[in-house]
C-alpha cells in the first residue's frame, strides 16, 4: 500500500507527525528520497508535490494520498475522500483591490481574474452565473491587479494578512479547504486502507482529550461520577488491600482545570493526568 504525502512546504511536517502518531513510523531518513519504508512492511510512503498527489493516486503510482482538498478539486480527478485530517486549513477567496469598483461577485462578469486554480474558479463562477476571463498564473497571484494583468484574483488565504499587505479586499469565499486522506476508488474498501483509516481516525479522536486516573473512597464514588461522566461513564476498579476504588476516565482537555479541583473537593486523590496518543472508538 503506497501513500503519497507532501514532500515539503507547510503540509509536510504535520503530515509526518500524523504518520508517526498513527504508528506508521518511517524507518529511515526521508531526506532527499522519493520514497521510504515504514514499520509496516505493507506500507510505503511516497514524497511528491502536494499539487501532484491527486495525479499520483489517480494514475496508480500511489493508492492513498494526503493533500489539500483544494488540490484534489483542482486536479479534476475522481478520488474517494476518506477523511478530513483537520490541519492545513485555508480558504480560496475572490479578492480585488480594496479601493476598486469590484465589491461583489457579479462585478467580475466580463472582467479578468487571475488564479492558480482555474478549474475551481470556473466552477464557482458558473454557479454564480458570471463569466470572467480567467488568467492562469503559477505564483504571486496577489500582484496581478497592481501590474494590470487582472482586475481580481482567486487565491488561497489563511489569515488574510497577505491580502491586506497587497491592498486587496475579500469579495467572496470560493472554497474552504483542509488536508484530507484520499484513495483511488478501486482500493477504497481494501482491508489495508481500512486499517490506515482507523489509525488516522484514532489520532484525530485523541485530539484535545486527556486520560485521568485517581483513587477515591468507595462511598464517594457517586460524587466522583457526577464530576467525570467520561466517555460512556468512568471505569471503576477495586484497589487491592483497601476500601478505595480506582477511577479512570477520558475527559476534554478544556475541562481539566475545573475537573481536578472538583474531584479533590469530593475526596479523590492521587490524580494522574496523561496525554492520549490514539483513541480507537
Amino acid at each position: 500500500m503506497r501513500i503519497a504525502v507532501p514532500n515539503k512546504g507547510r503540509l509536510h511536517e504535520p503530515t509526518m507527525e500524523l504518520l508517526e502518531r498513527a504508528g506508521l513510523h518511517i524507518e529511515s531518513s526521508a531526506d532527499r528520497k522519493l520514497y521510504a519504508d515504514t514499520v509496516d512492511p505493507e506500507v510505503t510512503v511516497l514524497f511528491a508535490r502536494a499539487a501532484d498527489i491527486p495525479e499520483y493516486v489517480h494514475d496508480g503510482a500511489a493508492d492513498l494520498g494526503i493533500t489539500g482538498l483544494d488540490q484534489a478539486r483542482e486536479s479534476g480527478r475522481e478520488l474517494t475522500d476518506l477523511l478530513d485530517l483537520e490541519f492545513g486549513r485555508c480558504r480560496l477567496v475572490l479578492a480585488a483591490p480594496e479601493d476598486g469598483d469590484i465589491t461583489g461577485v457579479g462585478d467580475v462578469d466580463g472582467r479578468t481574474v487571475a488564479t492558480e486554480f482555474p478549474r475551481i474558479a470556473r466552477a464557482f463562477f458558473d454557479e454564480q452565473g458570471v463569466d470572467p476571463e480567467l488568467v492562469e498564473v503559477t505564483g504571486a497571484t496577489e500582484l496581478t491587479p497592481h501590474v494590470e494583468m487582472a482586475d481580481a484574483i482567486v487565491d488561497i488565504t489563511s489569515t488574510g494578512t497577505t491580502l491586506k499587505v497587497n491592498r486587496l479586499a475579500e469579495v467572496a469565499e470560493v472554497l474552504r479547504s483542509s488536508v484530507h486522506l484520499f484513495a483511488r476508488p478501486d482500493v477504497a474498501a481494501d482491508p489495508k486502507v481500512e486499517q490506515i483509516l482507523t489509525a488516522f481516525e484514532s489520532v484525530l479522536a485523541a485530539e484535545g482529550k486527556r486520560y485521568l486516573m485517581m483513587n477515591a473512597p468507595r462511598e464517594q464514588l457517586d460524587a466522583v461520577r457526577e464530576v467525570i461522566p467520561g466517555m460512556g461513564g468512568p471505569t471503576v476498579m477495586d484497589v487491592a488491600g483497601g476500601d478505595d476504588v480506582a477511577v479512570h476516565a477520558v475527559v476534554d482537555e478544556r475541562h481539566i482545570f475545573e475537573t481536578v479541583n472538583e474531584l479533590k473537593a469530593v475526596g479523590a486523590r492521587d490524580i494522574l493526568i496523561t496525554e492520549i496518543e490514539r483513541l480507537v472508538e
